[in-house]
């Protein structure tokens, strides 16, 4: 949905905005958490859409289900290798958060990726497969970005994304992949299905003084932060038009660009009421009140030859169009090492007998056969036969 938050969204996401400061240091309050949870949904919403115009594949990412955790549970929920990617943001957010994919989720996507079907699964994660994953998340990530950019009204920009294989069933030191992993963060975990072929669950981590901040920008922005909703000031200007209006209202506050006003939905939205993307639109109800214009197509009648024969004139525009005429004397194949050992005097030995008529083609199209004859000291070809 491109950042666009519903009318319920942006209630939910104004709820209790103070709560975070009674909860303890290290853990979220339950809005905290329904903000953040409304913040995956959106990014995560876009970055499926992106994901599948790179599998051209059905992607499916449930809503998301956040909860605090600390790194046992991460290695308690993925027993196997799996593939950890960090994200960073360089401008509008000051943090980083790690995305965590199966092994075999990660073989799926590269292989389609790759222009494969998605079964080429056996062979072993290497290289290749953590930079198109790598490149993948990249662009979905990027358009999460831009979903953020669009709620939080500042820009927002990812580091390129580095990932990892890491084997969870081993000592691994959870500070070597990121700092804030030794210390309880918050995880989101989705349910993603790609066509028939991936059906797996999905994490994503994130620090927890980066999820406050994110809460933070989220709430100021809604609530108009500290810079204030500037009226327009009327202008003086001619006597309006008779508007079809039969009452008239007080001019309304302008928002600041990409500011919505209390109990207004943001640029884009869609108001209370009206579908979002991806559900159905009754276009009759939504046309019922507007008069169409309804008329009959007007076509002219055909002149000419109605057997599919053309007039005599039109042939001639293209009589002295130039055609190649090649001749043929025959054909035969031969691979490169034989190719090679040609040498003046090398007989090549050709598919068509002795005495067979040659082939004669215009523009490469095979149209007559033939005989070769002498004409003074040129070669000619006397036409015996015409294809149909």
């Amino acid at each position: 949905m491109d950042g666009v938050l519903s009318q319920e969204e942006i209630n939910a996401l104004l709820n209790n905005p103070g709560a975070s400061s009674d909860t303890a240091d290290g853990q979220l309050s339950d809005s905290e958490k329904d903000t953040i949870g409304e913040i995956a949904n959106i990014s995560m919403g876009t970055a499926a859409t992106t994901l599948f115009s790179l599998v051209n594949r059905k992607v499916e990412i449930s809503t998301p289900v956040v909860t605090m955790a600390n790194w046992d549970d991460v290695v308690k929920a993925y027993e196997r290798p799996c593939v950890f990617i960090r994200i960073g943001f360089t401008v509008g957010l000051d943090g980083s958060n790690i995305l965590i994919l199966k092994e075999h989720d990660v073989k799926v996507i590269t292989d389609l990726m790759m222009g494969g079907d998605g079964t080429n699964t056996d062979v072993e994660l290497g290289e290749l497969h953590l930079s198109a994953i790598s490149e993948a998340m990249n662009q979905m990530m990027g358009s999460a970005a831009t979903s953020l950019s669009s709620m939080l009204n500042k820009k927002i920009d990812i580091s390129p994304p580095v990932a990892d294989l890491i084997d969870l069933t081993g000592n691994i030191d959870e500070g070597a992949i990121d700092d804030f992993l030794t210390q309880p963060f918050v995880k989101i975990s989705f349910k993603m299905e790609i066509g028939d072929l991936v059906d797996s669950e999905i994490m994503q981590l994130y620090p927890v003084s980066f999820a406050r901040e994110m809460c933070k920008s989220i709430t100021e922005t809604m609530t108009g932060g500290n810079e204030p909703i500037q009226e327009a000031t009327p202008q003086p200007a001619p006597a309006p038009a008779p508007q079809p209006q039969a009452s008239q209202t007080a001019p309304q506050p302008q928002p600041m660009m990409g500011q919505p006003m209390m109990g207004q939905p943001m640029m884009g939205q869609p108001m209370m009421g009206q579908p979002m993307m991806g559900q159905p639109v009754d276009m009759s109800a939504m046309y019922a009140n507007q008069q169409v214009n309804v008329q009959p197509a007007q076509f002219q009648n055909f002149t000419g030859d109605m057997n599919g024969v053309f007039p005599k004139e039109n042939i001639d525009l293209i009589m002295d169009v130039p055609l190649e005429v090649t001749v043929e004397l025959g054909r035969t194949s031969k691979s490169i090492h034989d190719i090679l050992d040609f040498a003046p005097g090398t007989i090549i030995e050709l598919n068509k007998i002795a005495g067979e008529p040659i082939d004669v083609l215009v523009n490469g199209k095979y149209v007559a056969k033939g005989e070769v004859v002498v004409i003074e000291e040129s070669f000619g070809v006397r036409i015996t036969e015409i294809i149909k």
